[in-house]
């Protein structure tokens, strides 16, 4: 009970991380269909959204230890508010760089949420069972990464069932600017009625009570006197940042390569990734730490991951086999089986998260606040690496394109083989 309260509420927050992160899976297509851009451009979304954990995680720790922990998260979620209230005059003027800055302002308050909240898990109970504990809140995450990309389509596109890039393309210009305009005030109402939802839960924040967690003196065989010197923390940053690089190319351009595939469901692709997602936690909750280790659970997931990357690489574009296996059954629209891998890319992902922290984070101390806002700069690889994954597309083809993946499965696998072993250079 003495941990419940505190993981109840950690875990709303959690909820809200997967909300508003994967929002993007929905929101990048559309504004590449009404805004007209290629795929590099359209993955400036997320670059501006994910760069802010590079630019404002140190800031953000700096925060923390001036404010504790609670404050911090009051003050990410005003942040989080007030980037949400930005799409207002985005959706107004059309003009792609307000909703650039907007997906910034909303990445620098989930920037401070994320520096308090995961340390905070990681030491809230025994060590290891951490990865458990973490993949508590990702069930909690992931779940609302299922039904943001829903809510989006029931709210901004449910008048437009059939909009995608190639159906603009055939519309007059007077048609298009007129589709446009319809297409970017449905974006306001649901954007006000978030921004008011974070206000609210900032103040209802500012009143609970959260028990401090006490950091214990660095340990193991070896004690450094700069947090750089940690080797587990430093390759552990480097794995993050590869893995979120891979879940967000697999759950943001999910829709992008749905849409170019013609698909009528392309804007609701990540609520697939998700699910499968959420399925990966449960199995990780259910095995860790009893039949599987926390490591074992990292190399695994890498290995799962290489697996579905080069399945999806060799699949079709138009048979339906794989999808009617897995879910045919449940009446979810079926997909081809290239998109349908790329949705399973979602179950190696899961346990990726839960398993790096602890193992990044062990030994560390006092200096685990620190640390966890140089692994929150890792999340970098969110705005980098789908840059990289939208340049290879325009260059050669969306689907050769995610043979980038099988790099960042490698070297996670690598992570959790050796590298988390390290304690010194």
């Amino acid at each position: 009970m003495a941990t419940f309260i505190p993981m109840l509420v950690i875990g709303l927050l959690f909820f809200i991380f997967g909300f508003v992160t994967w929002l993007n899976g929905a929101l990048i297509p559309f504004l590449q269909t009404i805004s007209d851009l290629n795929e590099f451009q359209a993955l400036l979304i997320a670059f501006c959204f994910y760069i802010a954990y590079v630019v404002m995680a140190l800031p953000m720790s700096w925060v923390l230890d001036r404010t504790g922990y609670k404050n911090g998260m009051v003050l990410g979620l005003a942040l989080i508010g007030c980037g949400l209230l930005l799409f207002v005059p985005a959706a107004q003027t059309h003009l792609f760089g307000i909703f650039l800055l907007a997906q910034f302002v909303v990445g620098s308050g989930l920037t401070i949420l994320q520096t308090a909240s995961n340390p905070y898990i990681v030491r809230i109970g025994p060590h290891d069972s951490a990865a458990a504990r973490i993949a508590i809140m990702g069930i909690l995450n992931k779940a609302a990464g299922v039904i943001a990309p829903l809510f989006f389509t029931w709210l901004v596109l449910a008048d437009f069932p059939n909009v995608s890039a190639a159906s603009m393309a055939e519309l007059s210009a007077v048609e298009r600017a007129a589709q446009v305009n319809a297409m970017a005030a449905k974006i306001i109402p649901p954007y006000v009625g978030m921004a008011i939802a974070m206000f609210v839960l900032a103040g209802a924040f500012y009143l609970v009570r959260l028990p401090k967690i006490k950091e214990e003196p660095p340990s193991g065989a070896a004690v450094h006197e700069s947090v750089l010197k940690y080797p587990q923390l430093v390759l552990g940053a480097i794995a993050l940042f590869f893995y979120v690089g891979v879940e967000v190319i697999a759950g943001d351009t999910i829709g992008m390569y749905g849409s170019k595939l013609g698909l009528a469901n392309y804007s609701s692709l990540t609520s697939y990734v998700m699910t499968a997602m959420v399925v990966g936690y449960v199995l990780g909750l259910i095995l860790i730490p009893r039949w599987l280790s926390q490591q074992g659970a990292l190399t695994g997931s890498a290995l799962l991951g290489v697996i579905f990357t080069g399945l999806l690489l060799v699949s079709s574009d138009t048979s339906t086999t794989i999808a009617s296996v897995l879910w045919g059954w449940s009446g979810a629209p079926l997909v081809p089986d290239s998109v349908a891998f790329l949705a399973l890319l979602g179950f190696a992902n899961a346990m990726v998260w839960p398993a790096i922290w602890p193992l990044a984070l062990a030994d560390l101390g006092k200096f685990t606040a620190r640390g966890s806002a140089i692994l929150i700069m890792g999340i970098a690889g969110g705005a980098i690496l789908p840059l990289v994954y939208g340049a290879l597309a325009d260059a050669f083809s969306s689907k050769s394109a995610y043979a980038f993946l099988l790099v960042g499965y490698v070297i996670i696998g690598w992570y959790g083989l050796q590298g988390h072993k390290k304690r010194s250079w």
